[in-house]
């Protein structure tokens, strides 16, 4: 094992290195940074504990050595206590921010993108003015002068498995967003930054002529982004699919480029040591315009690493290559592993280290194997049928998509592009129809920093181990494995979630033990101007349904036809499978919320309600509202009712006054301890004598930050406090969760962490 020191011999150790030593500076160096970054508690611990050990066998092992290993330390150490320091932005009357035409883009005249300002990089968003537009549209670098804005911290994450914008800007170094109102433009002069960044865009541009695949790989493999929303569907297959490795994370299209370049110096007969230049020069540029991607920069220092040293006649094992280049990138990109690209590259390079000695469906597993912990951490699903998707489709990837892709960027010929593209399009197809079929996909759910910790020391210590002692460990891996989705998928106590998806609705309410899954609403986005936009659902409530490993849901129940409240069900009976859909009399007659069904409800049982009707589901639920066929408005909103744990939930949807004092008048002594606010607050639900009749001990708000409709109103909130009501709001908390069982019943909030109280 690459560990291991191996004896000295006069031709493999010019240097005063032993075998060995880099790989376990590296893994020194992980401990380091894991020490600093990390923000749990048990992986802080486990830094720790690996840190101290590695030192100390580098000072047992490699004694003649460890003064190079110490002062690598002391050199991160400082460079890691700088990088903390660093300041959030901020936002002064004498600020320029510089533009890069390839960082930022003006669409519908709205600017966003990525700006430059004395060292710092911020995220930038705000009109954009037809100057800009046609400064940007040149492939000019701009200042933004005499901007008139706000600067304030990139938003958290509000829901648990919705993706983190903060940590996500604080990995990329954004040290803050800024939302401009007005600016001056101001022509930033020529150098050799603005030239690089012109050379990007000019491809950018070239590139995006193309059509919409051949624009997409070529984008993956050159850019290392993607350029349009359009082509998520793709990249959620090969995610799917477990397979998304093959694009720009794990930088393998660096070998291609080496051997293309390789073929033609042996072609035209020009020396080694020229061809390794040129090529170093071009991975060089490739750096550059893959935006410093972790995985391209990794694979090319690895390849320019290794040859240099081999020229130089020194030997050196692939572990120490791989611990050395990690050595050499981290104080360029001390937040390196923060980057979920950074981590899982080097994890895939280290597998393929410890499987080197391994060949097709061995290694694969293995690789596949280690993977797997990180994928249920960060994405929480694992295709167990991956090995043999990587068996088809990376071949696909380098014998189609990679040669087909860069003869249409070196052949600018449209006829040409149109016949690759319709290779691309049937082989794309056959990927979405297999990906579609989610054979051997498995919504796993997210497992916690310390299990992500054990299945990875499981599976290297058992891929390091042979024969008895693997197959013991094996199955050491697969009961931890198995507890940990008994647990996830077999929960101890159920939930009522109100999940934050802004201004509108979705609660989730979930049984203890046997879990059932219900959905009250799915949110959405109202529609206000022409961008296209994901559906909210992909973003916020899917990611959260499948970090609790919920794979699909027993029933969805919608209030009424406002997008707020249904905007994103067309997404989620697309995504999901759902047993029943359960809506108010009338409202399949609305010619709106049909189209919404249309074609996505083969499999989902429709079910009209009226009042009077109890739902027989494993929460039973009672329908108090609506009474008479109506077409979905705000006075047909679906009111239910239900027991959980002793206590009555209340759910109105945007039921105005007239249908709340209609219910109480109907049910007098009805009373419901825990309410979820009327209509977000408004003042035109929730009425004085509703309230004063259900007695609910705590009210929910679901309203959007700085809504425009001002939600919740004051004198809506000025009503409970007269009435001695307490109140959560997402607004404040993120999503509010209240879990019940075996006695015990608590609320958590996502965004202020831990236990409510609101007494």
């Amino acid at each position: 094992m690459a560990t291991r020191p191996l004896p000295r011999s006069k031709t493999s150790l010019r240097s005063s290195l032993e075998s060995g030593f880099y790989f376990l500076l590296g893994l020194l160096l992980v401990g380091l940074s894991g020490l600093v970054y990390a923000q749990a508690v048990s992986l802080k611990m486990v830094s720790l504990v690996t840190f101290l050990y590695l030192a100390w066998l580098i000072k047992h092992k490699y004694p003649a050595s460890f003064s190079i290993a110490f002062l690598a330390v002391l050199v991160m150490a400082g460079i890691f206590i700088c990088d903390r320091q660093e300041k959030a932005f901020q936002l002064e009357e004498n600020t320029a921010i510089l533009l890069y035409p390839d960082e930022v883009k003006v669409s519908d005249n709205w600017l966003s993108g990525k700006g430059h300002c004395q060292g710092q990089k911020v995220s930038l968003y705000g009109p954009g003015k037809n100057d800009l537009e046609a400064a940007l549209a040149q492939g000019q670098a701009v200042y933004l002068t005499q901007i008139a804005g706000e600067d304030k911290e990139a938003e958290p994450a509000t829901n648990p498995g919705q993706f983190d914008y903060r940590r996500y800007a604080y990995s990329q170094h954004l040290a803050g967003q800024v939302k401009v109102t007005n600016y001056q433009l101001l022509l930033a002069r020529n150098n050799w930054q603005n030239s690089l960044h012109r050379i990007r865009w000019r491809i950018k541009q070239y590139l995006a002529k193309m059509p919409r695949l051949l624009s997409f790989f070529a984008s993956e493999l050159i850019l290392a982004e993607n350029p349009d929303s359009d082509n998520q569907a793709n990249l959620d297959n090969y995610r799917d699919l477990g397979v998304i490795h093959i694009l720009s994370i794990s930088g393998m299209h660096v070998g291609l480029y080496v051997l293309v370049l390789a073929a033609i110096g042996s072609t035209l007969l020009i020396p080694r040591e020229e061809v390794f230049a040129v090529t170093s020069t071009f991975l060089l540029l490739e750096v550059f315009l893959s935006g410093f991607q972790p995985g391209f920069i990794r694979a090319s220092l690895m390849y320019c690493l290794g040859r240099f040293l081999a020229y130089r006649g020194l030997k050196i094992t692939s572990a120490d290559l791989l611990g050395l280049v990690f050595s050499l990138q981290l104080p360029f990109n001390p937040r390196l592993l923060l980057q979920t690209g950074g981590m899982l590259t080097y994890v895939l390079a280290a597998g393929l280290v410890l499987t080197q000695e391994m060949q097709g469906l061995s290694q694969s597993a293995w690789l596949n194997l280690l993977l797997t912990p990180f994928l249920l951490f960060f994405f929480y699903q694992v295709n167990v049928a991956t090995i043999f998707y990587n068996l088809l489709l990376v071949p696909y990837f380098n014998l189609v998509v990679m040669p087909v892709t860069f003869l249409a960027v070196f052949v600018p010929n449209l006829a040409l592009w149109h016949f690759l593209e319709k290779i691309l399009e049937v082989a794309e197809w056959g990927i979405d129809w297999l990906a579609g079929q989610r054979l051997g996909q498995i919504i796993f759910g997210q497992i916690k920093p310390w299990q992500l910790l054990l299945l990875l020391s499981l599976t290297v210590i058992a891929l390091l181990f042979v024969k008895e002692k693997r197959r013991k460990c094996l199955r050491l891996l697969a009961l931890a494995y198995s507890l940990f989705f008994v647990s996830i998928h077999f929960p101890l106590m159920g939930q009522v979630s109100f999940i934050d998806v802004g201004q509108g609705d979705s609660i989730l309410l979930t049984t203890p033990i046997l879990r059932k899954c219900y959905l009250i609403d799915t949110g959405g986005k109202l529609a206000f101007g022409h961008q296209k936009s994901r559906a909210q659902l992909t973003q916020i409530t899917l990611p959260m349904l499948k970090a609790q490993g919920i794979d699909h849901l027993d029933g969805v129940f919608v209030s009424h036809q406002d997008a707020d409240h249904v905007g994103d069900l067309a997404a989620l009976l697309e995504k999901m499978p759902v047993k029943r859909l359960y809506m108010g009399i009338g409202l399949i007659q609305n010619p709106s919320f049909a189209k919404r069904l249309a074609g996505r409800v083969d499999r989902t049982q429709l079910v009209e309600l009226r009042a009077g009707m109890t739902v027989k589901e494993k929460i039973p639920f009672q329908v108090l509202h609506p009474d008479e066929p109506g077409l979905g408005e705000n006075k047909d909103s679906l009111s239910l009712v239900c027991c959980l744990a002793g206590k009555t939930w209340g759910f109105t949807g945007d039921l105005d006054q007239a249908g709340e004092e209609k219910i109480v008048s109907e049910h007098p002594d009805l009373r419901i301890d825990y309410f979820k606010l009327g209509h977000h607050g408004s003042d035109t639900s929730s009425s004085l004598k509703f309230l004063e009749t259900i007695k609910p001990q705590l009210v929910f708000i679901s309203a959007g930050r700085n809504n425009r409709y001002h939600h919740p109103k004051p004198a809506t909130l000025e009503k409970l406090k007269s009435l001695g009501i307490p109140y959560l709001s997402t607004q404040d908390s993120g999503m509010i969760t209240w879990h019940y069982g075996f006695g015990l019943s608590y609320f958590t909030s996502f965004l202020q962490g831990g236990k409510l109280c609101y007494h």
